[in-house]
């Protein structure tokens, strides 16, 4: 289900030059600045005289400098690159209660991740994200858009000591990112994107995440934008059951694969709308706008121009900056390109734009 269709265009600019609106975003994390990668070093040697105040206007800084980058590059909608966070996960539970951390496991390689433990039942406490939140919208002259990790991959990713199973862990979780999204609708968040990456490797869990949902988003008002982000998997496991979420906005990431998978959607019956991956997050050659043009028009085999909604694939963090913002940018370029040339009738929208969803 899609909660409100009409949400969307309170991000089309005032100065938007087109009847078309494609709304450009993308999906959260960017590469941090080298420097405060290096002033996290500092910060975190116990032998440096570099402390919390510095660490803070660090952090700061660096929210100015990706927030504006986002907008000089034309997105519609803003995030700060979550210059505040290392870790999806493990930044929240640092903010739960009922969370401890006993030191990094081993997950793939020579990769490690510090992977929390739930020991007792989860609370909240303190807001997690509002003032994150406040600062970029002060810095911000465009919507900001906040992404939060989501309670099902919470429960997924952590050591589940406390709870008989994950599935009653992943629904107190919900409630306690409902309660922190009144408090961010409060502080004036418009546009909230939860991530379940952990949906995209156990698929047969999607009733869990659509009960999860149904908590997020109790008493919200649909004023205020939902998306749901999950990684690359075989979307098929999921659809169309994701039909029956209560959220305006399902984003994919199909560009790694060439759209391998667009036809598990494209069946008529999509019912929210579509936030597509139209550059590849994991490769740092820069896709040239007329590629990105090709991969938008992919986007209008499921869905009609006024529920597609334009963003790289996947969070930019691991690419070089200088590519990141250059896919962003050859990204606004395209989609704004695309609606001029839909304007003129140039490009001959399928007939997925008559179609109806299907009866529930």
């Amino acid at each position: 289900m899609s909660r409100n269709p009409e949400n969307r265009e309170q991000f089309r600019p005032e100065s938007h030059e087109s009847d078309h609106f494609l709304l450009t975003t993308v999906v959260g994390s960017y590469p941090k600045p080298k420097w405060l990668n290096r002033a996290r070093d500092h910060f975190e040697d116990d032998e440096h005289s570099f402390g919390e105040t510095e660490w803070a206007e660090a952090t700061d800084d660096a929210c100015r400098v990706i927030t504006h980058e986002h907008e000089r590059a034309g997105l519609d909608t803003v995030v700060d690159g979550e210059m505040r966070r290392e870790e999806m996960v493990e930044f929240f539970a640092e903010r739960i209660d009922g969370y401890e951390f006993n030191g990094p496991v081993k997950v793939w390689g020579h990769n490690y991740f510090d992977k929390p433990s739930v020991v007792e039942g989860v609370e909240y406490d303190e807001p997690w994200l509002v003032d994150e939140f406040e600062f970029v919208d002060d810095v911000a002259e465009r919507p900001v858009k906040v992404p939060i990790t989501g309670p099902y991959t919470l429960a997924n990713w952590a050591f589940n000591e406390a709870y008989d199973d994950d599935e009653a862990l992943a629904y107190d979780l919900a409630d306690l990112v409902n309660e922190e999204i009144e408090k961010l609708v409060e502080a004036g968040a418009r546009y909230i994107q939860i991530d379940e990456p952990a949906l995209a490797t156990t698929p047969d869990d999607h009733a869990i995440v659509g009960e999860c949902l149904e908590r997020i988003v109790s008493d919200i008002d649909d004023e205020v934008r939902i998306g749901l982000h999950v990684c690359y998997g075989d979307y098929s496991r999921v659809y169309p059951e994701i039909n029956d979420y209560p959220i305006d906005e399902f984003d994919v990431e199909l560009c790694n694969d060439d759209y391998e998978q667009i036809d598990t959607f494209a069946d008529g019956n999509f019912a929210p709308d579509l936030a597509l991956g139209v550059v590849d997050a994991h490769v740092a050659e820069v896709e040239p706008v007329a590629e990105i043009k090709e991969n938008i028009l992919q986007g209008l085999k499921v869905v009609p121009p006024e529920k597609l909604t334009i963003s790289p694939d996947c969070g930019l963090k691991l690419l070089p900056r200088e590519a990141a913002y250059t896919k962003m940018e050859n990204m606004v370029q395209a989609a704004r390109e695309v609606e001029a040339e839909l304007d003129a009738g140039e490009i001959d929208v399928p007939a997925v734009e008559d179609a109806a969803p299907a009866d529930d």
